[in-house]
């Protein structure tokens, strides 16, 4: 079961660098990714929070309706609620935009009425994501070597049947680690490089 952001980052670690297993979801679970073609969006999210903040990307995951990614942070200092919060937005904006340009009435409505009063009068038109993400920190590498390997099957596990072997997936990087090939958009660190397992020096399932 996840631990929400909020009860993590109270939690005092001993670590200069933080590693982080991340899940945020579209509203309902509806694959607005997919719908929309919009799994740039991430990329760009992915591009911006390295730029930025120096973050680094371990693993990831970009599914029809949700995302998992691993990432590293340059300290503890650094404020996640804030960063995936302005990117959930970031992102929401794009595939809202997307929505419109196809004339997607059906899911527009939907996800317009899914906001409260409240919300509306802040200014919310749509609800294109859950509201709260889950972020759990990473102090094991058992665990760590766990949600990789969730991550990296995430395509053809379960009701997903998204492609026949999952290193062909093309939203995750699997194949960084499995095929040592480069991902086109994403800049991946390896995690071997600061994740010492004696007993494990390959991702599972090799």
């Amino acid at each position: 079961m996840f631990v929400y952001l909020r009860m993590a980052i109270r939690t005092k670690h001993e670590q200069e660098h933080q590693t982080w297993f991340i899940t945020f979801t579209c509203f309902n679970w509806i694959p607005l990714f997919e719908i929309t073609k919009s799994y740039g969006v991430v990329y760009k999210w992915i591009k911006l929070i390295a730029d930025k903040y120096h973050i680094q990307t371990h693993a990831f995951v970009i599914m029809p309706n949700h995302v998992h990614i691993i990432v590293r942070t340059p300290d503890s200092s650094v404020d996640l609620n804030k960063i995936v919060g302005n990117g959930k937005r970031f992102m929401a904006y794009d595939l809202v935009k997307q929505l419109t340009l196809t004339n997607n009435l059906v899911i527009l409505d939907q996800l317009s009425s899914a906001c409260t009063q409240r919300e509306k009068a802040k200014g919310q038109i749509h609800k294109v994501f859950e509201p709260s993400f889950d972020a759990k920190p990473i102090f094991t590498t058992a665990f760590l070597y766990q949600k990789i390997d969730y991550i990296h099957h995430n395509p053809v596990s379960g009701k997903w049947n998204l492609c026949t072997d999952f290193t062909e997936y093309p939203h995750s990087s699997a194949a960084f680690y499995y095929l040592e090939k480069k991902h086109e958009f994403v800049e991946i660190t390896d995690y071997r490089d600061f994740w010492v397992d004696t007993d494990l020096v390959k991702p599972i399932g090799f």
